[in-house]
């Protein structure tokens, strides 16, 4: 900047005269207070976004901090131990689960409670037989099985764990009614040194029973109204399906 100054040249004669002379800029008091605004909302943004992240690393330690829901409903797909019968089976289901509270047995984390009722549909297609032509219609042969599907209807107690902002985990003890439908002998028969078919009773017809169940999984949660929900366990191997809180 320059600034104007008078001089005098000679004994008494005045005159004006512009020198260059350099001003330090002074900061105004408008531009400090802007300048401390910039500095403050830099420094907000920086802590907002760490608390973010702090948030979600904490979420287990934050009881109640979850999307509150009173029904789960969740079609699924699955796929059926071989242990439940011989092969592999495949099929399709649902899950209705009702929550019981969204405080679960652990008070100081975030957990919560729900009892899962479910109706699943599975068919295995057997191993296959040996084929006789003294016995047309009839297959036989050392451990066979022929094809099966079953009914199942699982009914268990659903403990939630909500581990971080978009996952949580759960556990799934219970039991599980089951119908099964046996359109051929399971069994050899009607061959040489091999009992008539139908000779027994079981494996043949139709069968009802009650075992065990129990699963372990995690869902991802899109949204607070939607999630993908994937479980492994027994009786089935495994299920993948959507789930839509309401």
């Amino acid at each position: 900047m320059l600034c104007r100054e008078d001089v005098r040249i000679g004994p008494d004669v005045p005159r004006r005269h512009l020198q260059l002379t350099p001003l330090t800029k002074k900061e105004t008091p408008l531009r400090k207070i802007a300048r401390s605004l910039s500095i403050a909302a830099v420094i907000g943004l920086v802590g907002a976004t760490s608390s973010h992240e702090a948030r979600a690393d904490d979420t287990i330690k934050r009881p109640g901090d979850h999307p509150h829901y009173s029904v789960e409903l969740e079609p699924h797909a699955l796929l059926g131990w071989a242990a439940q019968w011989a092969g592999t089976g495949f099929g399709l289901g649902g899950r209705v689960s009702i929550a019981i509270t969204h405080d679960g047995f652990v008070k100081s984390i975030n957990n919560s409670v729900a009892i899962s009722l479910g109706l699943d549909w599975v068919h295995y297609g057997g191993t296959g037989c040996y084929y006789d032509p003294r016995y047309a219609g009839y297959c036989y042969g050392p451990g066979y099985f022929g094809s099966a599907d079953f009914i199942q209807i699982p009914i268990v107690m659903q403990w939630n764990f909500y581990v971080a902002e978009k996952w949580s985990v759960f556990g799934e003890p219970g039991l599980y009614i089951w119908h099964g439908f046996f359109p051929s002998p399971n069994y050899p028969c009607n061959g040489p040194g091999l009992p008539p078919c139908g000779f027994y009773n079981y494996g043949y017809g139709n069968d009802t029973g009650v075992g065990p169940a129990f699963w372990a999984g995690g869902r991802f949660h899109f949204s607070d109204s939607a999630a993908l929900t994937m479980r492994v366990g027994y009786p089935d191997l495994l299920t993948l399906g959507v789930s839509f809180f309401l």
